[in-house]
């Protein structure tokens, strides 16, 4: 392999490429003040029902009590009315701030991250969002790219392209007579958001923030809340039938009253109390609002915003964050799902189904070649059962031991690595030159 001396970018340089090609951060979504984020709420169509109902309801209950002398308990009805809008539209407004700021914290967290760059002919240490185009990454197994780039140098690289190609393991290399022709993206290149499975290497990069490939996908899946889901579709249906329903009965009710009214002897033409006729009038008018309100399921909003928000709930302990609470019906409203079966409809991590071992074989140096003829680890901080951090294989040998009850890590460590060759698609193996304690 040739030798190789990298420079990388001055100070001024690395100015320069941020004034040009702009930071390695995405653009923010202009944020939605709070007090708009509540009215969005009162969009919903069985709200803006509810809304008129509130305001015909409260209507009738100041005539009753000024006109008719009625008790304050005439304005019960709008109250309530008025707390079922208000619980409605509260709990939705809670849950999805609550999300908004979870998203933030991972976001910024996720920019909070040191990686190895050269600049001016040394090693140091820059953040993520500090990453301009032209800067010399290094990259180790386990660390995420940082942003796109062209590999300088590669050295039993694999890459884990599942969150951009759905692929999990991708070999990455320098050499044009090892590209692949069919590769989604170039064997030389590499994307931010993609992982380091196995092996090291070099980038030189080109592209940052919003015009990477993962920035590109960041865009596109961003909320566009003119998308109406099913239930939103649903119930505007309801709400258009209820308002046509009870439209149709309050003006059945108008005419009605009015036909019986002119219809009493005592009510001619010639002879009308327009006194005595206002006055049913405007009684006819109240009935009429009143069956309005009374149609309105005042409940239903409320149904609907705790299901969602118990959804939405749930989701969130499994640690799966929703933005919009209606987002949480969607899948289930779903008839067709496609999809590629890696790392979807699976776990996306690989374990050893069955094992065959010759009866003779010793047990200890079956343990002891696994746990040392490997670079992957196992992560056992926080999580239900552990994660293989590196080589997705070599970590599926571990998982195999840990099930055995063996510790890798301390037959690892009793023995000492005198050469160790990693696996790359040229050899098709790995071998571990041990001193064994």
């Amino acid at each position: 392999m040739a030798k190789h001396h990298y420079k990388g970018l001055t100070e001024a340089q690395v100015l320069e490429s941020r004034a040009q090609h702009g930071a390695n951060s995405f653009s923010s979504v202009a944020g939605v003040p709070l007090w708009k984020q509540f009215l969005e709420k009162l969009s919903d169509p069985i709200i803006l029902i509810l809304l008129v109902a509130l305001a015909c309801s409260f209507g009738v209950s100041a005539y009753d009590f000024f006109a008719l002398g009625e008790g304050l308990d005439a304005f019960l009805e709008p109250v309530g009315i008025f707390f079922a809008i208000f619980l409605a539209t509260g709990v939705a407004f809670y849950f999805e701030v609550k999300a908004n700021k979870q998203f933030e914290i991972l976001n910024q967290v996720n920019d909070d991250i040191y990686y190895k760059v050269i600049r001016e002919e040394r090693v140091t240490q820059v953040l993520k969002k500090d990453i301009v185009v032209g800067d010399i990454v290094l990259l180790e197994t386990g660390e995420e790219v940082p942003a796109d780039g062209e590999l300088l140098e590669a050295i039993s690289l694999h890459i884990n392209e599942s969150t951009l190609t759905g692929e999990p393991l991708v070999h990455k290399t320098t050499d044009p007579a090892d590209f692949e022709a069919e590769a989604t993206y170039p064997s030389n290149y590499v994307c931010r958001g993609t992982s380091v499975a196995d092996g090291h290497g070099v980038i030189e990069v080109k592209k940052v923030g919003d015009a990477t490939e993962y920035g590109k996908v960041f865009e596109g899946v961003q909320i566009d809340s003119s998308v109406k889901t099913p239930l939103d579709e649903q119930l505007h249906k309801l709400a258009s039938l209820i308002s046509r329903i009870s439209y149709a009965i309050a003006a059945l009710v108008l005419v009605g009253r009015l036909f019986l009214y002119f219809h009493n002897p005592s009510h001619s033409l010639n002879a009308i109390d327009w006194v005595d006729f206002g006055g049913y009038l405007l009684n006819t008018l109240m009935i009429a609002i009143t069956v309005v309100v009374v149609a309105v399921p005042e409940g239903l909003p409320m149904s609907v915003t705790l299901s969602l928000a118990y959804s939405m709930r749930r989701m969130m302990a499994t640690n799966n964050l929703v933005r919009k609470m209606h987002a949480c019906e969607t899948m289930g409203a779903a008839t067709v799902i496609c999809t590629d079966k890696t790392g979807t409809l699976t776990q996306n991590q690989m374990t050893i189904y069955e094992t065959y071992f010759n009866p003779s074989a010793d047990e200890k140096l079956i343990a002891e070649s696994m746990a040392v003829n490997s670079t992957a680890y196992l992560d056992f901080s926080a999580q239900e059962k552990p994660t293989v951090l590196g080589n997705p294989t070599e970590g599926a040998l571990l998982l195999w031991l840990y099930g055995k009850g063996i510790n890798y890590l301390p037959i690892r460590e009793e023995c000492e690595v005198i050469q160790q060759l990693t696996f790359s698609t040229e050899r098709k193996y790995m071998a571990t030159l041990v001193r064994s304690a």
